[in-house]
């Protein structure tokens, strides 16, 4: 419910960890590629691989802000939205969900062409590049080396739409994201962080990431 100062939960602190950690490792993923920092490079593309399992876990089994569910909408919702339809409540909107999966998609994607792509004779592959043939190897280096400028671009308008709605529509946006807390009208905050669920999601995604550094082995073999 409604705090007395007008304040109330939406942010729980599994999004905002992923969410702080996203900005981090973006810019230090290229900086680690642009200056040959491989070591690091693929130390780094492991966290950010356990990071969007943790979120894509939150994603479906998160409190109510964090659940795709809750926040993706169909085209109608969206073109409502944009006709200047608002729902009363807390969390995501229509469009800034389309921003939220579009950026975890690319992410996805990026991290995905990384694990495979690299030269064995240079020492910049990625955990799982024994996995495929030397064509596949090189056309995921080559792309992934041009996919990052997508990934920025997508950045770069999430940015502009946090700036569009701080100084024009006067939204605080980036505050809750570091408070989990907003003013809002809304009867009816985010549910409570599910410690155990959180926990649980986070062992989780640390294990898939351990277990892609090992190259992925079979269960059992």
């Amino acid at each position: 419910m409604a705090k007395n100062d007008g304040s109330v939960r939406v942010w729980d602190w599994p999004v905002r960890v992923s969410h702080w950690g996203f900005a981090l490792l973006v810019p230090a993923m290229w900086y680690t590629a642009e200056y040959s920092h491989w070591v690091w490079h693929k130390r780094l593309g492991l966290v950010l691989l356990g990071l969007l399992v943790f979120r894509f876990l939150c994603g479906c089994f998160g409190t109510r802000t964090a659940r795709f569910a809750s926040f993706v909408k169909g085209p109608g919702a969206v073109l409502a939205y944009l006709r200047g339809h608002r729902e009363s409540g807390v969390g995501h909107t229509p469009v800034g969900a389309l921003s939220v999966v579009a950026l975890l998609l690319a992410m996805s994607v990026q991290v995905g062409m990384g694990l495979f792509a690299g030269d064995p004779y240079d020492g910049a592959t990625g955990p799982l590049n024994s996995l495929v043939g030397i064509g596949t190897a090189d056309w995921l280096t080559d792309t992934h080396e041009w996919f990052y400028w997508v990934v920025l671009g997508l950045v770069a308008l999430h940015l502009a739409a946090i700036a569009f709605y701080t100084f024009v529509r006067r939204k605080k946006l980036v505050g809750p994201m570091i408070t989990g807390k907003c003013q809002s009208d809304a009867e009816q905050g985010n549910d409570p962080e599910a410690w155990a669920t959180s926990l649980a999601g986070m062992a989780m995604a640390v294990g898939v990431s351990i277990w892609v550094a090992y190259g992925a082995p079979p269960f059992g073999g």
